[in-house]
């Protein structure tokens, strides 16, 4: 049977020093206990781990070392998004790297690169992928040429749609611009506003990528269709409908696939992750972004197209790190048969230290993103 840490960031994450630009995004609790009871009913030793500066210690206790390159008894299950500083997806999995210990989802050139906007969008418009026609700005009056409003604002290297505006005309966007710059600290991605329909294109697996049933964002009674921070976090009364599988002639639902596909690969993501497509009014697609690490959450598309496809919960996130094992070493997991006995033998010591912390902290609201 295989140990699997899963590993996120707490509220209480420790670090040596606090500075830097903080990572906004995290996972719920409830979100990161429901993928470690679907890894232990999948017949896997799961234990909870927070992806801080302690991981490295609690790993080599949890999944002893090994020697003479033997296949390691154990893999962590990523789903931390960083705690600060730059290009924070790439942290853990770096960490993971260095000390040897496989994992699941893209490596640290991977989130790098799809963390980073533009060069995501320099990669796929490259490998011949349409998108919608950007600029990065350094400054607030910095003249959108070429591009047409209304205008799509948002930071260069964030995700969940931190700090997205949109902006109908140059004062707009100047006060856009401005509002990344001085809150996030970065550049800021501007791009023409796509009016047309939202598709969600969620891939599992490498050799071969196997691409889920795609998933509508319906922003019907929306002036402006866009997927909003709020609108993730559950904030707005309009928040838009999923709907699996999208209602799309068979030809372009081959197409989208065909994209997305190709946007993964020249992202170098691995595993698992999740394409977000516009339509526009003439029936062209234009990728807006990869999320190399697509959320788990209960009500993500991601896992509405992962239910639509066959996989239940536990199914999911046992294919996800099957996938990683495969890659590793050529085989899927090793599993324990008596999933009950599996469940009753397991150590809780150390999730049962993160849980009471936890307890006493706030909780952290769970988004759906995309």
């Amino acid at each position: 049977m295989m140990k699997v840490a899963v590993v996120w960031n707490s509220p209480i994450s420790e670090v040596i020093h606090r500075f830097g630009r903080t990572c906004s995004e995290k996972y719920g609790r409830a979100a990161v206990e429901r993928v470690v009871a679907g890894l232990r009913e999948g017949g896997h030793l799961a234990e909870l781990h927070d992806g801080d500066a302690g991981l490295v210690d609690r790993l080599r206790n949890f999944i002893p070392p090994t020697v003479d390159k033997q296949t390691p008894h154990g893999m962590v299950f990523n789903m931390a998004y960083g705690i600060q500083g730059e290009c924070r997806y790439t942290h853990v999995p770096a960490i993971l790297e260095m000390a040897g210990v496989p994992y699941t989802g893209s490596g640290p050139m991977g989130h790098a690169l799809a963390l980073d906007k533009v060069v995501t969008k320099v990669l796929i418009r490259d490998a011949g992928i349409s998108t919608p026609k950007w600029m990065a700005a350094e400054r607030p009056d910095q003249e959108p040429r070429g591009l047409a409003f209304p205008l799509v604002v948002k930071p260069r290297h964030e995700s969940t749609s931190f700090g997205l505006q949109i902006a109908h005309n140059q004062q707009e966007l100047q006060e856009a611009i401005f509002s990344v710059l001085t809150q996030y600290d970065q550049e800021a991605l501007v791009e023409e506003f796509v009016e047309g329909r939202e598709i969600c294109v969620g891939l599992l697996g490498n050799e071969p990528v196997e691409c889920l049933p795609l998933v509508e964002l319906d922003f019907r009674g929306r002036e402006m269709a866009a997927f909003t921070w709020e609108d993730k976090m559950h904030r707005r009364q309009d928040e838009p409908q999923k709907h699996c599988p999208a209602s799309l002639p068979e030809h372009l639902v081959a197409e989208l696939r065909e994209i997305a596909v190709g946007t993964f690969r020249a992202c170098h993501c691995r595993d698992y992750a999740r394409v977000d497509i516009r339509i526009d009014r003439s029936g062209n697609p234009h990728v807006l972004e990869i999320n190399s690490m697509a959320s788990l959450g209960k009500t993500a598309s991601y896992v509405l197209a992962a239910s639509r496809a066959g996989y239940g919960f536990s199914e999911l996130v046992c294919r996800i790190l099957d996938v990683a094992h495969q890659r590793y070493f050529g085989t899927p997991a090793s599993r324990k048969t008596d999933q009950s006995k599996a469940t009753a033998e397991y150590a809780l010591s150390e999730n049962e230290s993160v849980t009471s912390r936890l307890r006493a902290e706030p909780g952290v609201h769970e988004p759906s993103t995309a």
